[in-house]
């Protein structure tokens, strides 16, 4: 029996695409199925995104591009940086990646191996700790805590930091909590890490833009004294709902950029050209289209949390980032992959069930606010039938 190495039993699942692939399966039977699993906008890429695709198509850019992304597309990088922080950045210093995910494997590639800690969210992106686990680096959890409004503490992460640790993972707005970490908690935790000198910090910055009641995004790169160890993930999937055009950047200190462009080489060669020009596009065009889908999500996620509120068992805080909430279950009586199981087969809602995003997700399911209102009441309303009869 052909077998690969033991690293490769060690990689995990992203349970959406799993809940995403049934679903689909279910609809293709004739089942009415709603979605409110899969984490993407359902609006479609803005016009002047796409034609900028196409014009560089029939403009016959068809061939390789550097491994580290075009000029142009890291200069873009570098204008959206500039405005959305108030930071200067080198194009040197930016790689245009194939979406979110391989900065994250390269970060944990890069600075994972047996005997090394590395820490990450939890509830957070299953990703996460499925790369850790796969280099053979032991994973610790930052809990991300209900009564703390899903942020994290800077007090509780900074103890979990030993002599061992080599890489602090972060993300804010929190992806599947909708959580937002105030300034003040970043400051505390920015200002312990003085004393941790050894330690990377990778911050999942790609809800950047999805904030609400005036609650703003601090980045990373905002703190001059960690910017030699710090690596910045964002992308373009999520603000310009750009999800399967497989577009990302991401900004590294000067000590490891180069390690990421020969990673890029040996994996991936480049991102394709037409793409990195819809992503200049996407950068410097009209933001319109954006601002419609912020106020959307919003509204959205105002509606999903009054209606989970009122189910029998559920409680939900309101989100203040992402278009994500994340419902407490616990008084329904059910564990939480049970109840998202027994959701989309009996009631044909998908939902995500909360231990999918990590060990301390037991209790909550996420709900997905990227569907139509009319969409998300119909599913909620099915919700509450479904756990009002559960009880009979």
């Amino acid at each position: 029996m052909i077998k690969p190495v033991a690293a490769f039993d060690r990689i995990g699942e992203e349970n959406a695409f799993a809940v995403l692939a049934r679903a689909t399966d279910l609809a293709n039977q004739g089942r009415d199925i709603l979605n409110l699993g899969i984490g993407q906008p359902d609006f479609k890429t803005p016009a002047h995104i796409v034609e900028a695709a196409v014009k560089a198509l029939r403009d016959g850019h068809h061939g390789y591009t550097p491994a580290n992304g075009l000029l142009k597309t890291r200069e873009a990088v570098c204008r959206r940086t500039l405005a959305m922080t108030g930071v200067e950045i080198s194009p040197e210093s930016v790689m245009i990646m194939p979406g979110g995910k391989p900065t994250m494997y390269a970060a944990i590639r890069m600075l994972g191996e047996p005997g090394v800690d590395i820490l990450y969210p939890d509830p957070g992106f299953p990703i996460y700790r499925s790369m850790i686990e796969h280099v053979g680096a032991r994973p610790v959890p930052v809990p991300m805590r209900e009564e703390n409004g899903f942020a994290f503490s800077a007090e509780e992460t900074l103890a979990l930091i030993t002599p061992q640790t080599r890489l602090l993972i972060l993300n804010s707005p929190a992806n599947p909590t909708g959580g937002v970490t105030p300034k003040t908690e970043i400051d505390k935790l920015v200002a312990g890490l003085a004393a941790h000198p050894q330690v990377v910090i990778m911050s999942d910055e790609i809800y950047d833009v999805m904030t609400y009641d005036g609650e703003r995004h601090t980045s990373l790169l905002s703190y001059p004294e960690i910017r030699d160890r710090l690596i910045v993930l964002n992308g373009w999937s999520k603000t310009w709902a750009m999800t399967g055009w497989r577009m990302g950047w991401s900004i590294w200190p000067d000590s490891l950029i180069g390690y990421v462009r020969k990673l890029a080489v040996n994996c991936w060669s480049c991102v394709n050209a037409p793409s990195q020009f819809a992503g200049i596009a996407a950068i410097d065009g009209p933001q319109d289209a954006v601002a419609e889908m912020l106020t959307a999500f919003d509204r959205r996620r105002r509606l999903v949390t009054d209606l989970l509120n009122a189910l029998p068992g559920v409680s939900c805080v309101l989100p203040k980032g992402a278009f994500y909430a994340f419902p407490n279950i616990s008084a329904t009586g059910w564990k939480a992959k049970p109840l998202a199981s027994a959701l989309l087969e009996e009631a044909g809602v998908a939902l995500i069930g909360g231990p999918d995003f990590g060990i301390l997700g037991e209790g909550y399911i996420r709900v997905s606010c990227a569907n139509s209102d009319d969409n998300i009441q119909a599913a909620i309303s099915r919700v509450g039938h479904f756990l009002e009869g559960s009880k009979t």
